[in-house]
């Protein structure tokens, strides 16, 4: 899939530093930023594994 947007002119040097520093093209960067983004649980999987853990901690104290 292709995406294209505008960012504003600093966000535009920023992400061209990063990637210079990295010595990658700015697109892989963002593409990587991107992926990160996407890869991480979502919050209410968060909260629910939160929730599971502290509800659960007496048992998992015992069984250890």
């Amino acid at each position: 899939m292709t995406i294209a947007f505008d960012l504003p002119p600093a966000q535009a040097d920023r992400l061209r530093q990063q990637a210079e520093r990295l010595g990658i093209a700015p697109s892989e960067l963002a593409r990587a930023a991107v992926s990160d983004l996407l890869a991480e649980p979502t919050n209410d999987f968060q909260q629910a594994a939160e929730r599971i853990l502290k509800k659960n901690a007496e048992l998992y104290r015992r069984l250890a």
